[in-house]
């Protein structure tokens, strides 16, 4: 499997989504909404790093499908609530107009709240192949991961820090809760439903930790020198808004050196858990050098 199949998990996962949520009776503007954010592209990287762990520790995809789904939903929910005017305020999303600027913000609020929620749902339409013990464990380890001590104590601390300066540790922290934790995961559940050992845990989760650490710093050099078509937003709206980045801490040169440090780092991580490690050696080496 190559770095391309990895990311063909994508189908799957896009399949998955639009089955689930077609099938609830809910109303259809709040149905339309969510399929909006949830449909709009992306790399799907979280459910596919969720989905290629639990394969090369011998499971089936299928048996972990609902998992996968779960976190996607719950980060495409925080795209639509980071994009409002009380947030980040952003009109674009991945080349197409935001949730709110089509839908009305009463209404993305709520299509957020939605996932949010339907997240969780999901999650716990277990496969009878999976033991009830190990769900419940992955199932904590997402509310844990989504919750007030990581992704949303990780926007809290972002929205705190606009307009001032602050230490490049202190941009850390706030990428920790606000990135790395619904990336670092996937690696959790996919271990805890495979029963991993704790040193194979360990460094599955090292790999997403440096892997969710250079993709931010890409994302900080792609502000400054990416493409407007390819990222499908301005480029620059980083400086505009004041906002603290690593480019804006370190500089691009160094920013970049630290992307090749930390996806080094993901790559010996990978190797050490497991010698099935090429197609995540491949992701980390492509996400480095990605374009948007």
């Amino acid at each position: 499997m190559s770095y391309k199949n990895i990311l063909s998990y994508k189908s799957e996962v896009e399949k998955e989504l639009e089955k689930r949520l077609s099938a609830k009776n809910a109303p259809e503007i709040l149905k339309k909404s969510m399929l909006y954010s949830l449909s709009a592209g992306g790399k799907r990287i979280r459910p596919c790093l969720m989905l290629e762990f639990y394969r090369c520790l011998g499971g089936e995809m299928n048996d972990i499908l609902n998992f996968a789904c779960a976190v996607e939903m719950i980060h495409t929910y925080s795209l639509i609530h980071d994009d409002l005017p009380c947030m980040d305020d952003d009109d674009l999303r991945r080349g197409k107009p935001s949730n709110h600027k089509v839908f009305g913000e009463d209404i993305a609020l709520l299509a957020g709240d939605a996932l949010l929620t339907f997240a969780f749902e999901t999650a716990c339409d277990i496969n009878k192949s999976i033991k009830p013990e190990r769900a419940l464990k992955a199932v904590k380890y997402i509310a844990d991961a989504a919750g007030l001590e990581k992704m949303v104590g990780g926007q809290v601390l972002d929205l705190q820090a606009e307009n001032k300066q602050i230490s490049i540790e202190e941009l850390e922290q706030i990428q920790e809760g606000k990135t790395a934790a619904l990336l670092k995961v996937n690696a959790y559940v996919a271990c805890a439903l495979a029963n991993a050992d704790e040193k194979t845990t360990k460094l599955f989760v090292e790999y997403c930790d440096f892997l969710g650490r250079a993709f931010q710093i890409r994302d900080d050099i792609l502000d400054v020198i990416g493409d407007e078509e390819n990222l499908g937003k301005p480029i620059g709206s980083d400086e505009q808004m004041n906002k603290n980045t690593y480019v804006s801490l370190l500089g691009l040169e160094k920013s970049q050196k630290l992307v090749e440090k930390l996806t080094n780092s993901a790559i010996n991580a990978i190797k050490q858990a497991t010698l099935d490690n090429e197609n995540l050696c491949s992701l980390a080496l492509k996400l480095a050098e990605r374009k948007n």
